[in-house]
């Protein structure tokens, strides 16, 4: 990886621990708020404190256009991505979701061939790869599901994958930090006025541990890691930005272990090195865009 500037790396790391160890910062967010509640006010408040840094510096206002194309990409990526899995996680069992969601990297390579810029043959060897090593990982999980959450699930990896190449081909976004925090700001409310339509209510009382899991979701898991994602769209293949598809079960399969004394099987390392090797491929398939 030494060929990646330094900001590349560092959003990739990001983007691969922090949504790596989002997954338990979710359970214990949804013992006090409902599911599209939580991930609404999440986005909201992320896209809040984005909007306000950005002002303090003296960025400018988004124009009428950029709040709308900011809301396509929002209302799509964080409205029909994020919330479409929260119903999905009703019907599907993890194991299959995570498989589901190991596709995302070869939709949105294709969809990125398009508009012209098709990944090359090592990338799509270490799409494949990073494929396999997902499927793996999680055969040792049910694969159990109802049609409906099928849907669901096909329906947010493409409103995902959607939003992920129109906000970098298509949209005309603001620049920098102030599109993420419009995308943010409009896909969080968004999700906020869905919660309210379905009636949603608070599942348990807001305990300490509730909110401070979702003060990382916001700090860490929006506020940082989708602003790094964002970010890696703009400057790297879709394949290796999307590469967090397959990373993301690792890192949490290893805090697992490490912090919650979950046994390793040997099919799970060889998961791992599938997947890592995958990454491998990707980050030497070609060189970062300037």
């Amino acid at each position: 990886m030494r060929h990646l500037p330094r900001s590349v790396l560092t959003a990739l790391l990001t983007v691969y621990v922090v949504w790596g160890s989002t997954y338990f910062a979710i359970q214990v967010a949804l013992q006090a708020f409902p599911p599209f509640m939580m991930i609404g006010t999440r986005f909201l408040a992320a896209g809040a404190i984005l909007f306000a840094w950005q002002k303090w510096r003296g960025a400018a206002n988004p124009t009428l256009s950029e709040w709308r194309d900011g809301g396509i990409v929002g209302i799509l990526m964080l409205g029909g991505g994020t919330g479409l899995t929260a119903c999905a996680q009703q019907y599907v069992s993890s194991g299959l979701t995570a498989v589901f969601i190991a596709c995302s990297p070869m939709i949105l390579s294709g969809l990125s061939g398009l508009f012209g810029d098709w990944p090359k043959r090592r990338e799509w060897i270490g799409i494949f790869a990073g494929f396999i090593g997902a499927m793996l990982l999680a055969s040792d999980g049910d694969f159990a599901a109802k049609p409906i959450g099928v849907l669901f699930l096909l329906g947010a990896i493409l409103c995902w994958d959607v939003g992920s190449i129109l906000s970098q081909k298509k949209l005309k976004m603001a620049a920098g930090g102030m599109g993420f925090a419009s995308e943010m700001l409009i896909g969080g409310l968004f999700l906020v006025i869905v919660s309210l339509l379905k009636g949603e209510s608070m599942t348990g009382p807001v305990t300490v541990e509730a909110l401070t899991a979702w003060a990382y979701l916001v700090v860490a898991g929006s506020l940082l890691a989708f602003t790094a994602y964002m970010y890696l769209l703009s400057k790297v293949s879709t394949g290796l930005a999307a590469s967090y598809a397959y990373v993301n079960p690792v890192i949490a399969v290893a805090l697992g272990v490490l912090f919650g004394g979950e046994h390793l099987s040997f099919k799970a390392m060889l998961a791992m090195a599938v997947i890592l090797g995958s990454v491998v491929l990707l980050t030497t398939a070609r060189q970062t865009s300037k």
